[in-house]
């Protein structure tokens, strides 16, 4: 897409030798040759042709979809991918494929929980591209479309293919995970058999510190749910050489050093020591790496074999075989005794030796032999050859490479078997983890298999873009040709072609057991040598060059032949076939058709080319999805990106063919509003008259002249070029448009400055004016102070003269007045003094007859009282005998009254057997009263049809007329009949009317019997109250002859010297007879307490309503509560009672009118007991009181006694009863209870508050971005912005807070619960709307912050008209929108600093969500541009410096859940409620049990 029309002053895009492309201004044309100003200073002379056109309009942050770009060409490309790295948005979309660009460095924030629920469901490019993205739309397509689906992952080493690998599989393990109480084994296996392939099958490579060497293809099996029923793992060409083979600054697989770092004992029993001391560990200087502790690496990945089912003994097998591949490694060969033999070095080699023998469990001197020597097998004998130390130690490599290719197979099947396949799963969904295309200086077999199997995905590839471009065009319906892209068929049938193909020849080489890497070369060269993808380079004897899709490489046959061969040497398997240990023993297996062969041979390569077909045999059946991983440096560091080495690795993956394929076609697609909002200027009048953007499109197109152009169903189609002509023609008309405006500008200034010199003139001319009138004024102004200060003087001297005469007179006076007074003060005090003396003298004469009178009577007094005393005491020894008869009355009344209780039981029992007798008695005459009614009625009906065949006979033949006796019997035998039937009537009739009069006697005895049944239980109640008042009666009398009894004693004590008592033995029966009478009362009061707690929570389960704004019900329960002692009981039921009610009650947790009734309920009755409780045991009586009884229903009974017996205690009794909240000594179970409401407080909060959410939430999913119009431009959006109302979802939201506001008001919740529920509905609405904002890049414009903005001013004056009192800080649970929105809406936010956005515009926002608004941010309505490059700079300096802390990097808020509320902050809120005057529930007001809620 090279320029076609090139000005002065257009922006260009040249290649460049070091920066692969570079950005600069044209400052000459001259024909077809150009000369380039470029951004880095120097100047350019190249051809049109050479030149790419420059985006001026393109985003500072890039696009997401690369499609969206206004050219795609590579520098647009790669300039697009740095732009949005430089912002740690490494990820981006081609179409359907996603480039993930590696930071090395950890973006947790990314790929949180939080991260993922946001993309569960979302549509595919609705939010910013990521991993999860991808894996959701291959889920959903599979769920949706019923078919398979596959994603490819590739990449170079260190791009971060695996990384993304495990991203995929998390995400598709949490989609099709079961829940946790189904098990969810199935996908942790799956998740946790990373780390363990990972240990086994990773090492540090130049390019990467954790390297797949192998490839893997997850299978995830799904059933018809959509739920993961079965997985497999599938893997590729393991490098085995690296085992004995590691270059530097290289690794060896993760799980030697891991090995080695191991637990003291288990380095102790497998004789380990430090990797230095290893052969095959020590070859590379690199031992450890950075942020890897290999120690804690080695319990993970125990840890993970455990769950993805290795069990201990298998893992202790798999480590002892890995050590002895270590010790096998240290075996060191020199010359035996014999010539061209060899043995075991030193003794060091031969401790190694036995070790190796030992972890084995196989025979020493075996080992040795078969890594020393080889038997030859002929027709007449076995001949046994030695072998020369360099031999031997290429045998002792080729066993070690073969021992741990097996153990890694053997891991791979062991986790698919415990994994388990599903052989009914209706779809899978593959993971494909293969390595990326490879180029060194030196590159051996295995880089030719990889990029086989490169050059094999990028066929599958360039076929899927392929038919995504024809799906695209038929999708639009465009006339459209037939694309040709590159196939590299050609290269595939060089390598693989069979016969014919290099594979090919190299199996037959290896065939032979004289050829070498030279004769292979060879027969290469005289094969191919006309071939155009193949050649020899010059100077090289055994090299070959092929040229690749991804550019040439060179390969070196050095050991190709020995990397080919796929056998295992026949001593080696003998040996650990018949290893004592069994894990060892199973992976060399002995076959049957090996038995008689020394080797069998097999090719690596043509293996692993029947895997590759096997593979594209299964991604043939699914659909691809495709994620491109790029590695931005070399250095493995952060913030850096090389162009040349990015733009290699995208040619490389295949984007750039993908993007010359769309090239080919259509390469610039608009959608119809963007290309006019571009492009209308071209010309305005086609927006003048038409509503429709697709006719409005094809005139601006007519209207230019414009050839080839496809008209879509959604999208403008442009060909190669004509974007860059429609962007010069639009140039040509902004730049008339920028003259025109610099004219107009110019002629504002004159005018201006013309303006200002007259203003200037005249406000100086009023300047010299004002100044003369000022000095005038000033002179009449001095005139006339003078004359004031001449009066004001000749004033002061007058007032000084008469203040003086006016002083001296008024001081004689008051020395006349002064003498008078002392005078008559001094007479007045003498009188005074005499009138005291004569007061004293009369008063000390009265007090002493005063004193005498009082002495006698009292004398009198102390003896008439004493003999009041004696009389008292004798009536109460008299009343003390009296007791006894009331106590015998009180047992016979009891007698009595069980005596009614059974008779009114038996009569209960009589009338249940009676009334049962009249049901079956009325069932049997009900039943033989139908079925006499049946045969009435069919008798009837046969009397009724012989009748009517009686007169047909009679009508029909006149020859039955001379016959009369048949007549005659007939007629007899019908009357007959009939007088029967009449008899049988009027019986059935008798009988109804038998049976109606039975009936009604019965119902009248039933009658009669259930009115003695109510009188019998009237009467029984009465006698209860009876009985009841006759034991207050009679524990008042105890308690007053008792309280008699001590005063008797008090008055005695004091004359009478103390005398033993005689009475113990008599009060023994007495207390036994209290003891007895105490148990049956404890029963009736249970019994009756029962009955109480039933009347209670019938009473309350119901609605009964506020009284006084409070609630009805949890005062009747507080008051009951507190009447029945509850809360000082250590044992009762009541409270499960009422916690099983409030549990029950609460279960529809839809209905938010029930909700708010019990919240406030339990809110209210929380409040009550809270300020009831106190913990027992605090303070001491100074008074000893009687032990009271410990249960519950022990205390009701004391209460019930406790009847006042003197003046002093019934105004006690009524104090405390005018106090409706008294504090009491809470027990366990009342503090259990209040923890329990508390709980159903916050239960009941939560509930209300969550189902506010999920009313909201589709509501909010809605308001973050404006609704668009079919043409929504500038030009036209100001008229027809008043038609319609937009803000329909915002006011959906108002009338659902104002519905529960009215809602919780009308149920008298306490404001304190009002303000909590919604300062966290707002605090969710400014999580859900900030975190959509920053994910969404159409979020994040001008427009859509205008109507953000509106909708917030609707919550602000909901906020404002439900004032503080429930709103309370609701509003400012906004703060991040409402900054973010402020920000949004700003002009010119290009002359803003950041000082200015940090401190004043946007304080509460971190540095990442400045910068990704700041970055994502788009003027939709008037083009400005974001802050400032320097801006920019800042924030990524700031963010650099927090990178290190993962809180800090996260830029999503957290929805807070949490209860925000305290007890203590519940009771200080109802601290003024006032329960004085509350009337309790009218259903237990008739109830004489609850009388004293009255």
């Amino acid at each position: 897409m090279a320029c076609t029309t090139v000005n002065v002053g257009s922006l260009v895009w040249i290649e460049d030798p070091e920066e692969a492309w570079i950005d600069g201004e044209v400052i000459e044309v001259k024909g077809n040759d150009i000369k380039v100003q470029c951004t880095s200073g120097k100047t350019v002379a190249v051809k049109v042709s050479n030149a790419y056109p420059k985006d001026v309009e393109a985003p500072a942050s890039g696009v997401d979809d690369m499609t969206r770009l206004a050219y795609l060409h590579e520098p647009g490309v790669l300039q697009n991918m740095k732009s949005r790295f430089d912002i740690n948005e490494i990820y981006t979309y081609t179409g359907n494929i996603l480039i993930a660009v590696n930071p090395f460095r950890r973006l947790p924030h990314l790929y949180n929980n939080h991260m993922m629920q946001q993309y569960k469901g979302a549509a595919f490019g609705e939010l910013s591209p990521h991993p999860f993205a991808v894996a959701d739309a291959a889920y959903r397509q599979m769920i949706n479309q019923g078919i398979s689906q596959s994603i490819l992952v590739s990449g170079e080493s260190g791009a971060g293919k695996t990384e993304t690998t495990k991203l995929l599989m998390q995400y598709l393990a949490d989609m099709g995970g079961r829940a946790v109480s189904e098990g969810r084994t199935v996908e942790k296996k799956v998740l946790e058999s990373n780390p363990v392939l990972e240990a086994f099958g990773n090492a540090k490579t130049v390019r990467n510190n954790n390297s797949s060497r192998f490839g893997k293809f997850v299978e995830i099996q799904f059933d018809q749910r959509g739920r993961i029923s079965g997985a497999a793992i599938r893997t590729y060409l393991l490098e085995r050489s690296r085992v004995c083979q590691v270059s530097d600054p290289e690794r060896n697989y993760h799980c030697f050093y891991m090995l080695c770092a191991a637990p003291p004992e288990d380095i102790k029993k497998w004789k380990l020591a430090d990797p230095r001391t290893f052969h095959y560990l020590n070859q590379s200087q690199c031992i450890e790496l950075e942020r890897m502790d290999d120690s804690k690496e080695y319990h993970e990945t125990r840890k993970a074999m455990d769950v993805v089912g290795i069990n201990s003994e298998e893992q202790e097998a798999i480590f002892r075989v890995v050590a002895a591949i270590l010790h096998l490694g240290n075996v060191e060969f020199g010359k035996g005794k014999e010539a061209d033999s060899s043995a075991p070095k030193d003794e060091k080699s031969y401790y190694h030796l036995k070790t190796a023998a030992e972890l084995f469990m196989c025979d020493e001197q075996a080992l040795e032999d078969s890594l020393c020597k080889r038997v030859i097998v002929t027709r007449d004998e076995n001949i046994t050859k030695c072998l020369d130390p360099e031999s031997a130690a290429l045998s002792r490599d080729a066993l070690a490479k073969t021992v741990y290719s097996r153990l890694f197979d053997w891991i791979v099947n062991k986790i698919n078997d415990s994994i388990g396949q599903d052989p009914d799963s209706k779809y899978l969904i593959g993971v494909l983890d293969i390595y990326g295309f490879e180029s060194f200086k030196t590159n051996s077999f295995e880089q030719f298999c990889i990029n086989l199997t490169n050059e094999k995905l990028q066929q599958h590839f360039n076929q899927h873009v392929f038919k995504m471009e024809q799906d695209e065009y038929n999708k639009e319906e465009i006339d459209w040709s037939y694309i040709e892209f590159v196939d590299n068929q050609d290269i595939l049938d060089l390598i693989e072609k069979k016969p014919g193909g290099i594979i090919a020849l190299l199996d037959e080489a290896c065939m032979f057991p004289r050829s070498t890497h030279e004769t292979f070369a060879q027969k290469m060269y005289q094969t191919f040598k006309d071939h155009k993808h193949f050649s020899k380079p010059k100077l090289a004897r055994t090299d070959f060059t092929i040229c690749h899709y991804a550019g040439d490489v060179t390969y070196q046959t050095e050991q190709f032949l020995e990397k080919n061969k796929d056998y295992v040497v026949a001593e080696h398997q003998a040996l650990l076939n018949a290893s004592r240990c069994t894990f060892v023993a199973r992976l060399f297996p002995l076959l049957a058709e090996d038995a008689n062969k020394k080797s069998k041979f097999s090719s690596i390569g043509s293996r692993f080319k029947q895997q590759l077909v096997t593979l594209l045999e299964t991604l043939s059946t699914t659909e691809p999805h495709y994620i491109r991983c790029v590695k931005p440096n070399n250095l493995l560091k952060p913030l850096i990106f090389e162009n040349q080495n990015v733009l290699q690795q995208l040619r490389c993956g295949g984007v750039m063919e993908a993007i010359r394929i769309s090239c080919a076609g259509f390469p610039t697609r608009k959608q119809f509003e963007e290309f006019l909002d571009r492009f209308s200027l071209l010309a305005p009048e086609v927006l003048d008259k038409s509503s429709d953007d697709v006719a409005a499109c094809k005139k601006l197109l007519e209207k230019v002249e414009l050839q080839g152009y496809q008209i879509g169903k959604t999208k403008v189609f442009l060909r190669a070029g004509q974007m860059a002509d429609l962007d010069a023609r639009r140039n040509e008309v902004l730049g008339r448009a920028a003259s025109t405006i610099q004219r107009k500008f110019r002629s504002y200034l004159s005018r201006k400055t013309f303006v200002m010199l007259r203003k200037v003139a005249i406000n100086m001319q009023a300047v010299c004016r004002g100044q003369l009138s000022r000095h005038i004024f000033e002179g009449l102004r001095r005139e006339a102070a003078v004359l004031e200060i001449q009066r004001d003087i000749r004033m002061h001297l007058a007032r000084k003269s008469y203040n003086g005469l006016y002083f001296a007179s008024v001081s004689i006076q008051s020395g006349i007045r002064g003498m008078a007074s002392r005078d008559e003060l001094r007479f007045q005090r003498q009188n005074k003094a005499a009138i005291m003396i004569q007061s004293h003298c009369r008063k000390f004469l009265a007090q002493l007859h005063y004193q005498r009178l009082k002495k006698a009577a009292i004398t009198t007094q102390s003896a008439w009282r004493a003999r009041l005393a004696r009389k008292e005491l004798r009536k109460l020894k008299t009343a003390a005998k009296e007791t006894g008869a009331l106590q015998a009355a009180k047992n016979k009344l009891e007698k009595q009254l069980e005596e009614l209780t059974w008779r009114l039981q038996l009569e209960k029992r009589m009338r249940m057997d009676m009334e049962e007798s009249k049901t079956q008695e009325n069932a049997k005459l009900r039943l033989s009263l139908e079925e006499m009614q049946l045969q009435f009625k069919e008798t009837k009906a046969l009397l009724l049809q012989e009748k009517e065949a009686a007169k047909k006979t009679a009508e029909i033949v006149p020859v039955l007329q001379e016959v009369p006796v048949v007549d005659t019997e007939l007629v007899e035998k019908l009357t007959s009949e009939n007088e029967k039937l009449k008899s049988l009537v009027s019986s059935l009739d008798q009988k109804i009317d038998e049976t109606e009069k039975k009936f009604e006697e019965t119902s009248k005895i039933s009658e009669a019997r259930l009115k003695q049944a109510l009188e019998a239980e009237t009467t029984i109640v009465n006698l209860k109250k009876a009985v009841h008042e006759l034991q207050e009666k009679i524990l008042d009398v105890e308690s007053e002859n008792q309280i008699l009894r001590q005063k008797s004693l008090l008055h005695t004590s004091g004359n009478l010297p103390p005398t033993p008592v005689k009475g113990s033995e008599t009060e023994t029966p007495t207390r036994a007879q209290e003891q007895e009478s105490d148990a049956k009362n404890r029963r009736l009061q249970i019994e009756r307490q029962h009955e109480n707690v039933d009347a209670l929570i019938n009473c309350v389960i119901k609605n009964i309503g506020f009284n006084q704004g409070k609630p009805v019900a949890a005062f009747t329960i507080y008051k009951c509560l507190l009447h029945w002692k509850s809360f000082e009981a250590e044992r009762t039921n009541v409270f499960d009672r009422l916690v099983q009610m409030i549990g029950s009650a609460i279960k529809d947790d839809d209905d938010n009118e029930h909700l708010a009734y019990w919240l406030s309920n339990t809110s209210t009755l929380l409040f009550m007991i809270q300020q009831s409780l106190k913990p027992s045991g605090t303070g001491a009586t100074p008074q000893r009181k009687p032990p009271v009884s410990t249960s519950l229903f022990g205390r009701m009974a004391m209460g019930f006694r406790s009847a006042p017996s003197s003046a002093e205690t019934s105004a006690a009794a009524a104090a405390a009863a005018a106090a409706v909240i008294r504090p009491v000594e809470a027990k366990d179970p009342a503090l259990l209870f209040k923890q329990q409401l508390t709980a159903y407080v916050e239960k009941i909060f939560g509930m209300i508050r969550d189902n506010l959410k999920n009313e909201l939430q589709p509501l909010l999913s809605l308001c973050i971005q404006a609704p668009r119009t079919s043409t929504g431009r500038s030009l036209r959006s100001a008229k027809s912005m008043g038609k319609d109302s937009p803000l329909d979802h915002w006011k959906g939201i108002n009338d659902g807070l104002y519905a529960l506001l009215n809602t919780l008001k009308e149920n008298f919740v306490p404001p304190v619960l009002i303000q909590k529920i919604f300062s966290q509905t707002f605090s969710f609405i400014n999580v859900q709307l900030f975190n959509s904002l920053l994910l969404r890049r159409e979020c994040c414009t001008f427009s859509n912050g205008e109507y953000v903005k509106s909708g917030l001013a609707l919550l602000e004056e909901w906020c404002a008209e439900t004032k503080e009192e429930y709103a309370g800080l609701s509003w400012d649970e906004l703060k991040h929108i409402r900054q973010a929105v402020g920000f949004l809406v700003i002009h010119q936010k290009y002359r803003i600093s950041y000082d200015d956005i940090a401190h004043d515009l946007c304080p509460i926002l971190s540095v990442q969500q400045l910068y990704r608004i700041c970055t994502l941010y788009w003027d939709d309505s008037y083009n400005t541009r974001s802050v400032s490059q320097d801006v920019i700079s800042s924030m990524r300096v700031l963010m650099t410096e927090d990178s290190n802390n993962a809180d800090s990097s996260a830029f999503l808020l957290d929805e807070d859940s949490s209860i925000p509320f305290t007890t203590e902050d519940l009771s200080s809120s109802m601290q003024d409620k006032d329960f004085a005057e509350m009337k309790p529930a009218e259903e237990l007001e008739e109830n004489p049990a609850f009388s004293f809620l009255l």
